[in-house]
């Protein structure tokens, strides 16, 4: 009887590194295409002629000025999102009522909304012509094309990113220590500070910096409702547009370089967060 012929064919093990690698390759390729050359690229037209034209660009005025126009707009939109967010995600977290699903799927509205579709709906309710156009006329108070429009722009659609990040850690964390603390006598307000949010805290900063990244960066809402104007309207994003458009292209890299630089600071404290989620995870465990 003849032995069995032996099967040759090179074990799972032996080809996976080829595939592993052809994808590795593939996604390289793909965000040095997508995110790393574009990158580079603004950091080399920022810095072709030296650091001196660069800062020179840093100190006009009207970039000055749409630097302070968008940090005034953070300051305004981030704490009111961050309370909103929280008590969304109390509200939702722990509590069942009817709506709940109703109330998630709104909660993600400003997600699936174009920028400029959202812009678009505030000029309707807002503007001359819109539903409460009169009424702010008589009232002399201006919302389209000045701050108070672009605040709401703003917060419409950094709206959802604190209770998003928050829902998740609530549901995981449950309410046993909170029911603890309440059957001890503590009140609301004490269950609050000492319980939750020491529970919360790591993802509760992760969606206040994502917020505030957000909120730095919206370009298409808020140019709906600023009127872009140089000067008065004009927060850093569409500075940049507006630059590049005129020919202004030093300016307008420069901008974007500082844009950047955000976006930095931004990943930078996201993988701060997620490390010390990791250990605490690994501490628990």
């Amino acid at each position: 009887m003849s032995p069995s012929p032996q099967i040759n064919a090179a074990p799972t093990e032996q080809r996976w590194p080829v595939g592993k690698f052809a994808l590795i390759t593939i996604a390289v390729l793909y965000l040095g295409l997508v995110i790393f050359v574009p990158a580079v690229n603004v950091f080399a037209q920022a810095f072709k002629n030296g650091m001196g034209p660069f800062l020179s660009n840093l100190v006009e005025r009207d970039f000055l000025h749409a630097v302070q126009l968008t940090l005034m707009i953070s300051l305004i939109v981030v704490p009111i999102n961050t309370v909103f967010g929280l008590c969304a995600a109390w509200a939702i977290a722990r509590h069942k009522f009817p709506g709940r699903s109703l109330v998630i799927s709104i909660l993600d509205v400003p997600f699936s909304i174009s920028p400029v579709v959202s812009g678009l709906m505030i000029v309707l309710l807002y503007g001359r012509n819109g539903w409460f156009g009169p009424w702010l006329q008589q009232a002399d108070l201006k919302i389209i094309f000045a701050l108070p429009g672009m605040v709401l722009a703003t917060a419409f659609v950094t709206l959802p990113f604190v209770a998003r990040e928050v829902i998740p850690v609530l549901e995981e964390v449950g309410s046993d220590q909170e029911e603890a603390a309440c059957t001890l006598g503590a009140n609301d307000w004490q269950i609050f500070w000492r319980v939750t949010l020491p529970n919360i805290r790591w993802g509760l900063l992760y969606g206040v910096i994502l917020t505030n990244a957000r909120a730095m960066g919206e370009f298409g809402a808020v140019s709906v409702v600023s009127g872009n104007i140089a000067g008065q309207t004009q927060t850093l994003p569409l500075f940049v547009e507006e630059a590049y458009k005129q020919y202004q292209t030093e300016s307008a890299f420069s901008a974007a370089v500082l844009l950047a630089f955000l976006a930095v600071i931004t990943l930078i404290l996201k993988e701060i967060l997620e490390r010390k989620t990791r250990i605490k995870d690994v501490a628990e465990e």
